[in-house]
């Protein structure tokens, strides 16, 4: 594909039409990930929730769409459904509470946002495992399961819903359990090479680290792309929020990991370490993400050390828009292709996903001047 100087903003311009007009068919539902080129819808309980609205929300930033406004609050609306059920809450609120409500707030100083996203931040700071100093993830999804140990490393961009509402209320105890969450990210989760543990199991009793899960990775000493992209947006928020310069350390050590690994196209393999027999197939969803968080990661750091992680961030996107992009396919609701949910179940591989779609627009955005994030 052949691009402009301006490509960010030719990029910007496909994003917003397609979402206009993928709009007209997903509606205020919830999109997770493409099968044969439409969107399948899950519950508003499902972890992705958040992530089309989120969708609408930076559209609607740009072009004041009224109906992508209504189909936004609409989303958040159903999303009270879930507040009242206790079984299936878990540690991603903050994926879902934080694209939705806390983005209205942020764009349009909504109150009743504002309370949604403070009630989210109260019901996350539930989960917090204060032995194992650590925010518990999912839950016993079927009889027998024993996972109130288990954290994740996803769990870290749960954590600006924590440090927004202390930002908001001044009280310091949400930001007190993501400071001591992210802590034991830094000391259980990052390996000294910067790739990323996916799920560490403790014990809930007496917080010691008892094992190490592959979770979505190939297996348990592996590197999953999407937990190091989690790893490196999440610290960088973290140091955004706090200051502490530990966190832009770990974030930094993750994005040289991630770079450096990156193949020819500059997109993530969905394992960076994996046998020469198993399929690699891309995930790029992995790398909207880390793209987006390391435009983010590029305004933290000093003067001199700001092109790496602009430049890297930047040809990633590059990549994914002129080689991944399904900008001109009528059969693909997709933004970009080539999205690896959980390989090691075999689900969602090599399809467009939402997140995949937020994440790259998201990024698109800060390319384009945009430096307030929702999160």
């Amino acid at each position: 594909m052949e691009t402009s100087s301006h490509w960010h903003e030719e990029a910007w311009s496909r994003i917003a039409k397609k979402v206009a007009s993928t709009s007209l068919r997903i509606g205020d539902g919830f999109p997770h990930a493409s099968v044969e080129g439409k969107y399948k819808l899950e519950p508003a309980s499902w972890w992705t929730a958040g992530f089309w609205p989120g969708l609408l929300w930076l559209v609607y930033r740009d072009s004041n769409d009224e109906h992508l406004r209504q189909l936004a609050e609409s989303c958040e609306n159903q999303l009270d459904q879930v507040i009242l059920d206790y079984d299936r809450l878990d540690h991603d609120i903050g994926f879902m509470w934080t694209l939705t409500s806390v983005a209205r707030y942020k764009l349009l100083g909504d109150e009743q946002a504002r309370r949604r996203g403070l009630l989210a931040a109260n019901l996350l700071s539930g989960r917090f495992n204060m032995q194992g100093k650590f925010i518990r993830a999912w839950n016993p999804w079927k009889p027998g399961d024993r996972n109130e140990g288990w954290a994740i490393i996803d769990c870290m961009m749960n954590l600006p819903l924590l440090l927004w509402a202390t930002d908001i209320t001044g009280d310091p105890r949400y930001k007190h359990m993501a400071v001591a969450h992210a802590d034991t990210v830094l000391q259980h989760f990052i390996r000294q090479d910067g790739s990323v543990n996916h799920i560490v199991e403790f014990d809930p009793e007496s917080g010691e680290r008892l094992r190490v899960h592959g979770g979505q990775g190939y297996s348990p000493d592996s590197a999953w792309s999407r937990g190091a992209a989690w790893a490196l947006y999440g610290m960088s928020l973290a140091f955004r929020y706090t200051g502490e310069e530990r966190y832009l350390d770990g974030a930094k050590r993750v994005a040289h990991f991630f770079i450096a690994n990156l193949p020819e196209d500059h997109v993530p393999h969905w394992d960076f370490r994996t046998p020469p027999e198993v399929v690699k197939y891309r995930d790029s969803s992995a790398g909207a993400c880390a793209a987006s968080g390391l435009l983010l990661l590029a305004r933290l750091v000093k003067d001199e050390e700001r092109s790496l992680y602009y430049e890297a961030g930047e040809r990633m996107l590059h990549s994914l828009y002129a080689n991944y992009g399904a900008w001109d396919r009528s059969d693909e609701e997709g933004l970009i292709l080539h999205g690896t949910s959980h390989y090691p179940e075999g689900r969602n591989i090599d399809v467009p996903l939402i997140y995949g779609d937020y994440f790259f627009a998201e990024g698109i955005a800060q390319l384009n001047g945009h430096d307030d994030l929702f999160w």
